[in-house]
Formats: structure tokens, sequence, C-alpha cells
């Protein structure tokens, strides 16, 4: 059923108002007032006095009046048109000017909108007033005051259209993540209402919030700013100490600039300590910037800047620099150290849709290989175990042409945190011409080894560095560098023989250059006249140019096995693809040099050294020697059908048994001994759903002798078996959950976003959590219960729960020696004891060492606006560490918080 609603314009307002007052002394005359209702509107005219009855439907009056041309005009009291409703009535009072709206009235004027259980509109005083109504003793259907965005909900309320001033009583609003609660406001304009009596507070429940702050003046600025006077913060109705003289709470919407508070608290090894305080920067809509920074009072101080960027649907990004100056005990003492810490980290994106042809792309993470390892301002268990960090930044073009032309320029980095060494590449090139068929028909499909013919391009080219993290960002880590190129041009074709095989053929032509060779000769006057060899580097350009030829057979081979379609294996299918190379390449010796190393005893011929004076460039030499291999390997994998458990199915389910068991081996034809590689095989066998055990290792042929050497003689034939296990790895990783049980099949995955995962760690927690400390954005489930909101109570039928299991055992007998190098299990594991509490934990056992790896506890109380967590590492890299955390959720009152920490020993 459509509302009921009454449109009053502004001539029939004054209409109105001037009838009912005047209609006794002088009824009109018939044509002055036009009255047009609807069938079942009930008017009754008589000679002196006008009665219009209630109202349960629409009407709509239009009036017209002659215009008095004595008179002169006056201003009208409305100015726009009045819409008003009622759901049991509307009563309009003749006598008193007034109308009455009874039962989910509303009335919209401009901008403003008021919904109530009776609303009464008062056309002497141009006010209307609002209020719930009671309905069996329940007061419900209170007043909702809406003007734009700005939203109120009282218990009553008083508003006049000319001042456009209100009187509101038992006042609930929201803006943004704040709530207030007063028991009187008034309304001074459209951009400025005084509170009295008033509660703030970020709780959803506002009538009975976990707490608040009370004050009993306020001056209430919607979507700029709350300012109070004496202000005492409650919780659970209880007041506490905490209190201030005035307080201030910021309501823009938008990014503002601010001073963002710091973290206070005491370490024992440097002193009471201001943490994360600093400024943030709004600097527009795409651009924003966060300076901070620590302070120590035994001298200790960090600086930190974050930097947010983005244009929608073009790119994203995100810079961080950190440095900070660490101080241990006090100058003069034996244990007084200083050392200063950097990261650089650099994140961008391009929007997929931006440019299809060409792509920018960033992800930076360098700095001081101890950074991860002793920066203060982080717990990061998990990547105190990661080992490297690496950066890449790329640029890709793609030119739609025929044929294809695509380029990469980058620039990489890759550096070990314990050994301290870098590589970089600055920067490198790669270039290649997509393949061309210069025999292929103009239509249909290439047939035979002439019209399979293509040959391609490539080319290759880097700037690469090797240096330290004492030289890093110095003249002298250029003293090396190595600059080269690469070209390659493949040419190849298939074709089918015997209907079956498929053969391959091909032969590649590849020519490199580099900037730097060497140069090395026999001096008999080194070392007081021992002599010793001298090696010259000599810069400019030289190039050598290689070839080779390559060809490979393979095929698929089908096995196929049915059972009756009774049984619950229906068929099972074994599938082998064999694959047979031969590879050849001719010996280049035009590129290698000799010297001659003099024999002090007659009776013996002089040494003759040959090298090649590009053994130190940036691609390595070329072979000297001829050289000629066959390869093969074996691919086989197993599937069966088996019957669905799901008798409505047609089909039956298809299972993989055995996935890719593959073998792999060669044998070098020119070789004088051991002709024969080492068999390497690898599988995966799935044993239940999301557990998957994977198994590799490597078969040699040959036998060892008394010294654990190996001989050109077979295992087989010095008394052994056909082969020797050199080494393998066993590894088992599974996951599964209370959802799994209950049928669920969404599963949270891995975080492959995270900071261990980016620096070749593990997207999973089995190591831990990497967390900021000091920071509202500690829990990484906030973001997620944003989104997804859910209703929690303080009990449940159920505990859900995660646990991930991974195991790994490496074996090892390349000499006989029997051992297994490694062995341990991790495991980690969250529970939900309730839907308000939350359990983690993350350890394993170390078989080899004996011991327990990183291990990690903690909890999280969801205290509905508050935030409550706790984290513990019992056993660690550098000892024990805690962290406890408490404060109120979202952003505007962040600053409000607890934090407490023991920092784990960063110099053990």
């Amino acid at each position: 059923m459509q509302p009921k609603r009454h449109f009053t314009t502004l001539p029939l307002l004054l209409l109105l108002l001037c009838s009912a007052v005047t209609y006794a002394q002088d009824p009109p005359k018939k044509g002055n007032v036009i009255i047009t209702a609807k069938a079942d509107t009930t008017l009754t005219r008589t000679s002196d006095t006008l009665i219009t009855q209630e109202i349960t439907f629409s009407e709509r009056i239009n009036d017209t009046v002659r215009e008095d041309t004595v008179l002169p005009q006056q201003e009208p009291l409305l100015t726009d048109i009045v819409e008003y409703y009622g759901e049991d009535y509307v009563y309009v009072d003749r006598k008193e000017n007034k109308v009455y709206m009874y039962d989910k009235a509303f009335i919209i004027y401009e901008d403003y909108r008021i919904d109530a259980g009776l609303i009464i509109l008062d056309y002497n005083k141009n006010e209307v007033y609002a209020r719930g109504i009671d309905s069996s003793g329940v007061y419900n259907q209170s007043p909702i005051f809406v003007q734009a965005d700005n939203k109120v909900e009282p218990d009553s309320i008083k508003f006049n259209f000319d001042t456009k001033k209100a009187i509101v009583y038992n006042s609930r609003t929201k803006q943004g993540e704040l709530n207030a609660i007063a028991e009187v406001s008034r309304k001074e304009n459209d951009s400025v209402y005084f509170l009295r009596n008033v509660k703030f507070t970020t709780s959803e429940n506002i009538d009975d919030p976990e707490y608040y702050f009370y004050t009993r003046k306020a001056k209430f600025v919607p979507k700029s700013k709350v300012v109070t006077g004496l202000t005492n913060m409650y919780i659970a109705n209880v007041p506490t100490p905490l209190g201030l003289p005035f307080a201030f709470f910021p309501l823009t919407e938008d990014r503002s600039s601010g001073f963002l508070l710091p973290s206070i608290g005491e370490n024992n090894n440097r002193g009471f300590y201001f943490q994360n305080g600093g400024y943030y920067f709004a600097i527009n809509d795409y651009l924003d910037l966060t300076l901070l920074g620590d302070y120590y009072t035994n001298g200790s101080y960090g600086l930190r800047g974050d930097s947010d960027y983005v244009v929608r649907y073009k790119f994203k990004g995100n810079v961080s620099v950190r440095y900070e100056n660490l101080i241990n005990s006090e100058r003069g003492f034996p244990d007084f150290t200083q050392s200063a810490l950097y990261n650089i980290r650099w994140t961008h994106t391009q929007d997929q849709k931006a440019n299809p042809s060409s792509r920018f792309s960033a992800s930076v993470n360098l700095g001081s290989s101890r950074f991860l390892q002793r920066s203060i301002n982080q717990t990061n268990n998990a990547s105190q175990l990661v080992n490297t960090l690496s950066s890449s930044i790329s640029y890709a073009k793609t030119f739609d042409v025929e044929p294809q032309v695509n380029f990469t320029v980058a620039a990489t980095h890759t550096q070990n945190t314990q050994t301290e060494e870098i590589s970089m590449s600055l920067p490198n090139f790669n270039g290649s011409v997509s393949r061309i068929f210069p025999f292929a028909p103009k239509s249909g499909s290439k047939k035979g080894i002439i019209q399979n013919i293509n040959l391609q391009y490539d080319i290759t080219g880097e700037n690469r560095i090797q240096t330290t993290d004492s030289l890093f960002f110095k003249s002298e880590m250029f003293d090396n560098a190595q600059i080269g190129a690469r070209h390659t041009i493949p040419l190849s074709t298939n074709f089918k023989v015997l209907k079956y095989l498929s053969v391959t053929a091909g032969t590649s032509f590849q020519e490199t250059w580099v900037g730097k060779t060497i140069r090395r000769d026999y001096d008999p006057t080194l070392n007081d006249g021992v002599g010793g060899v001298v090696e010259d580097t000599i810069s400019g350009f030289d190039a050598y140019r290689t070839y080779g030829f390559s060809t490979a057979v393979g095929t698929t081979l089908y096995g196929t096995y049915t059972f009756r379609k009774d049984k619950k294996f229906q068929a099972i299918r074994h599938t082998l693809r064999p694959n047979i190379s031969y590879s050849v390449s001719p010996g280049f010796d035009q590129f290698y040099d000799d010297y001659v190393i003099p024999s002090a005893d007659p009776t013996i011929n002089d040494q003759v050294i040959q090298y090649s004076r590009f053994e130190r460039s940036l691609f390595g030499q070329p072979g000297r020697e001829y050289s000629s291999s066959i390869s093969y390997s074996l691919s086989n994998s197993l599937e069966a059908k088996v019957r669905d458990k799901d008798t409505t199915a047609t089909e039956p389910k298809k299972v993989i048994l055995l996935n890719n068991l593959n073998f792999s081996g060669g044998y070098n034809i020119t070789a004088d001994s051991l002709k024969w590689s080492a068999v390497r095989f690898s599988a995966g066998i799935p044993i239940v759903k999301k557990l998957d055990l994977n198994l590799n290792g490597s078969l040699d042929p040959y036998a060892l002798n008394s010294n654990n050497q190996k001989i050109d003689k077979f295992n087989i034939d010095n008394g052994g078996s056909l082969f020797r296990l050199t080494g393998a790895n066993l590894s088992l990783n599974y996951s599964f959950s209370s959802r799994d049980f209950a049928g669920d099949a969404d599963d949270e995955g891995d975080d492959f976003d995270s900071d261990t995962f980016r620096n070749g760690g593990r997207p999973d927690d089995l190591f831990g959590e990497t967390r900021e400390v000091g920071r509202a954005g500690l829990f990484k489930e906030d973001e997620k219960d944003k989104d997804k909101p859910e209703e929690k109570t303080w009990y449940s039928y159920d505990l859900p729960w995660d646990l991930r299991l991974a195991y790994t055992i490496t074996y090892s007998n390349v000499a006989r020696e029997n051992t297994i190098s490694s062995q341990s299990l991790m495991f980690s594991s969250n529970v939900e004891l309730s839907p308000r509490w939350k359990v983690r934990i993350s350890s394993g056992y170390d078989f080899k060492n004996k011991g327990v790896t990183l291990t990690q506890l903690g909890f999280s109380r969801d205290l509905e606006s508050w935030k409550m967590d706790f984290s513990w590492t019992p056993i660690g890299a550098r000892n024990t560490s805690w962290n406890f955390f408490i404060g109120i959720r979202g952003n505007i009152l962040s600053d409000i918080k607890y934090d407490k920490r023991r920092e784990a020993d960063r110099n053990l």
C-alpha cells in the first residue's frame, strides 16, 4: 500500500491560516475556496462554519483567491513545499492553527525530515514538535531528525522553521565512529549544536555502552569536531580517575593532517621512551605522508617515514623508510655498543586495465642485514628466521606488431642477512621478438617439418654488482661491477613420426658481449724469486660466439583397466610420458689462451696451463671440449574413477592416486669415465584432502672406493645394489579446521602479502606473526571484522579451530655418511574458545638437534569496543619476549591504549 501524503503549497498554507480565523465572521462566498477531495473524504459545510473531519488518506488541496490590490504583499512564512503524513490520522485544527500527525508520521521541509510517532505542526510559531508514542506501556517510534547527512535520534524534539533552531531531548547521534547521547541538545544553526550532560563513546550499544566519556557541556560541529569542558572517563558506568579539563574529538570524514600521540613506556636497556609519535600530512586525495619518531632516555632514537599514494584505476603504492640509532649500556662501560640500522621498502602496483601494453611494478626491501633481528619497533619473530632480502623494480612494454616485440628493464637486489653479501643488477634488460614461421601457409594449420620451422630473437643485458653490507651505497661497491649482453637466435621445428611420436629439432646461435676480460702470465720474479701467476683485468669490449644442436622425441602412453560398475573403483588409468633428447656442441678452444710454468727439474717438462680470458665475465667462458650427451625422462601419473557417494550424481568422481612420479637422468657420450649421471626422482602423492606427500631424491649408479670417492664402476658390480640412494627429501603439509567437518569449504588461505613471505619465508603463521608494536593496527583480524560484521554472543556451542602441520626430513648419503641431516615438525593452531576469546600457538620440534623450535603463544579478547591481546615467545631465536596490549578499536580514539612488552635480547 502506497503512503498517503499531504502536499501543501505556500498559497494554500496562507489561505488555510486566514480562512480558519475569518470564516465565522465572514463566510467565504461560493467560488472563493475550492476544496478537492476523494470520494471517501467527509466534508460538512454549514452557513456559519466549515468542519473538516479526521482524514485517513491522502488529500491534495489547491486554493485560489483573488489578488488583494489594496493590502501590501506580506513575506511568506514558509518558502518551500511542506510534505507530511500520518499512518493513523492527520488532523487539521483550524482554531489552533495546528496539524496533528499520528503513528508512523513524518514531515519534510527543504532538507529537513522528521519521523516520529506523533508530530505537531504549529503554524502560529512556525514550529514542529515530535515525540514517540506509548504502546502497551512501551515507548516506541522515537523521533528521527535528519538534515542532509546528519542524523539525530532523540526522545523528543522541537524545531523552528524560521530560526532553524531546535531543542532536542535525549538525542542520539552518530558521526563516523563516534556515538553521542545528550540529555538536552540545542541546535544553534546548521553547523553548531550545544549539548548538555552528554556521553561520547565508540560503542555500538549507545544505551548501555561498555565505556564512555562524560561531560556536562559540549559544542558539537557536525563533520568537524566536538569541543568539551571537563571530561571524565567511565567504564561500566563507574567513573575512573582519568579526566581532562577539556577534550577535543575530531569528526572529519575526510583525511586531515594532525599530530600522532606517542606511546609511553619503559625499556630495561634503554630507559623510558616515547615511541611512534609524529605528524600525519594529508597532502591531497592521492598522497599522504606520516612522519614518526622514537626517543629513549639513554640516547637511542628512531625515525620513520611512510607515504601512501593511489590514483584510482591507474596505480597505487607505498614507500617506507626507517632509521634507528641504537645505544646499549652507557658510554665508558665495556659492554657499550652503538649501531645504526636502516630499512627501505617500496611497493608499487599498476592497475591491469590502466595500460595493457606496458606495466611498471616495484617491490623493494633493502637495508641493514641486521635490521630484522635488532629493530626495537617491531616484534618480528618470523622474519628473524629469514635470511634473504630481495627487491625488484621493472618496466615491461609490449609492441603489438607482427611479429610481437617485448622488452623488460629491471633492477634487482638480493641480500643475505647472515653473510651480509649483496648482489645487485643495475639494470638488466631483456628483449625478445616472438616466433616467426617463414614457411607457414597463409591460412590453415601448419603441417610437416618445413612449415613448422620457426625462429625468434632474444637479448639479455645486465650490469651486475657484487658487494657487502659495509660497502653498500659507497663508491667502492662499483669497483667489481660486471657488464655484459647475450644475443640468442634459436631455430627449431617439430613434426610427427609414425603418427604417435612427437619430434622436435633445433639449433641455437649465441653471441656474448663483455666489458672486461682477464690476462694471465707467469712471473718468475714474484714471491722472492719463487715465481707466481699474475692476473690483469683488461677493460674494453670483447665477444665470443657459440652454437649447438639438439633434438628430442616424446610420446604419451595410456593404460586403462576397467572394473565392474558395481565396484567402488570403476576404472584406473596409468599415463606415461617418456622423452629422450640428444644435444651436441663443438669445442670453442679458439677462445682459450695458455701460459707456461717452467719446471725447476730439467727432467720434467714445463707445465702448460690453459685458461679463457672470459672466465670472470658475466656469462662465464665458452666450453673448450666437444660435448655430446643424451638425456631421458619418464613421467607417470595414476588416476581412478570412483563411485560418488552422492546417489544423485550421474558420473563417477575422478581421484588422483599418484601425481607426477618423475625420473630423469643422462648419459655423456664424450666423457672418459662416469658417463651415466645420477637418476633424479620426484613424486607427489595425495593421501587425503589437503594432505600431499612430496618426495624427491637422487640415485647414483656408481660405487665408492675405500676413501668414499666415486669410481668408474657400477655399484651392482661392486657387490651392491643397482643404485645408491645419495640423498632424499620428504615433506608433508596438512591444514584442516572445524569448517572441514562442518562441510564448509571456505578457507582463509595463506597471507601472501606478509613481510615474512616477501622476504622469502612462509606465507602461513608456522613461525609466528609479524607485528608492529604500539599501534592500533596490531590486530590484523580487525579489518576482516570490519568488512564482514557478525553478531557476537557471550557463549558458543561449538569451538571453531584450525591446525597447520608441516613435517620435513632430509637424508644424506653422498659419501656413506648415512645420516638424517635435518628433521623437524612445525605446527600452528588457532582456537576460538568463545566468540570473544581466541587462543593461538605456533611451535615445533627439531628431531636432529633435539630441541623445541621457535614457540609463540597468545590470546586475544574481543571486548566489544575494546581489544585485548597478549603474545608470549617463551622459546625464541633471541631469548624470550612478551607483549600485552589493550586499547579502543577504531581510529578516532586509538591513542587510548595500554601497551607493555619485554624485548628479547637483540645481542644474542
